[in-house]
């Protein structure tokens, strides 16, 4: 599959996505709960709708793995598959703060091939494709050249039953903050991830993400220069991996150091 043809249309379906998210930002939208801290709105809906459509008519040989209504969660990854998040950071958005996003990425044979992340609000675009490089808005993408895990600047979230589970990353959180820099909690880690490839942050972590969530950022941090790695520091076993760890490549070994001791993973 020629790369510049999954970027033509999954530009098209991200822009047709964000036409839809540009307006209901403004607009309002009704909110409902998927869970007790996990919302879903009619953006969310109706921005899946419009990818698929592009995708879908595009590529009608393509399977699909999408976000909402259970589309597709029961795919494997051998592909040729479209794994979507049609708005990642639904809290965010239901809550008029800027930092939510698209999330498309392409997989063949267990492997991420090519990965768009798009911010609406601030029409920014970021594209990788595998052996091909990563890139915001046109220019060339690289990571941070930050080496010094106590000046790290990082990154990470929370999951959805951080009420009731103990591996809620807030030990780990308070642990990298006395450990670096300082830590950001966006609370979209496809931005995270895609703002690490940009080397605006030297690393991210989080556990119970799904493959929608990571798929893109996944290509864009190693096409870019970064490293990826499960809590333990090992290769992703898969995209339904529950965790993982992205940085600049320099500071990977530290993130690690602290990471392993909360695997959710066997060593």
């Amino acid at each position: 599959m020629n790369w510049k043809d999954l970027d033509a249309y999954a530009q098209k379906a991200a822009q047709a996505a964000a036409s839809l998210q540009r307006h209901y930002y403004t607009q309002g939208v009704s909110v409902r709960h998927k869970g007790v801290v996990d919302l879903v709105t009619q953006a969310d809906l109706d921005s899946q709708k419009a990818i698929l459509e592009v995708l879908q008519a595009a590529f009608p040989s393509h399977t699909f793995m999408a976000e909402e209504n259970s589309q597709g969660h029961t795919q494997d990854f051998e592909g040729p598959l479209w794994v979507i998040d049609p708005l990642d950071g639904t809290t965010n958005f239901a809550h008029r703060y800027p930092y939510f996003g698209i999330s498309i990425a392409y997989v063949e044979k267990g492997q991420v091939l090519y990965g768009l992340i798009y911010q609406p609000l601030l029409n920014e675009c970021f594209v990788a494709a595998r052996g091909h490089g990563a890139f915001l808005n046109g220019e060339r993408l690289a990571v941070s050249q930050t080496r010094d895990a106590s000046q790290a600047f990082l990154a990470t979230g929370f999951p959805y039953d951080k009420r009731e589970s103990p591996h809620n990353n807030l030990g780990l959180f308070a642990e990298l903050e006395l450990a670096s820099l300082c830590v950001r909690r966006g609370g979209a880690a496809a931005i995270d991830l895609a703002y690490t490839a940009a080397g605006r942050f030297d690393g991210f972590w989080e556990a119970k993400l799904k493959p929608w969530d990571m798929a893109a950022g996944i290509v864009l941090i190693e096409e870019a220069g970064g490293r990826i790695s499960d809590y333990s520091g090992r290769p992703l076993p898969s995209l339904h991996s529950l965790e993982i760890v992205a940085s600049n490549g320099h500071i990977h070994d530290d993130l690690v150091a602290h990471t392993r001791t909360h695997a959710l993973t066997s060593t």
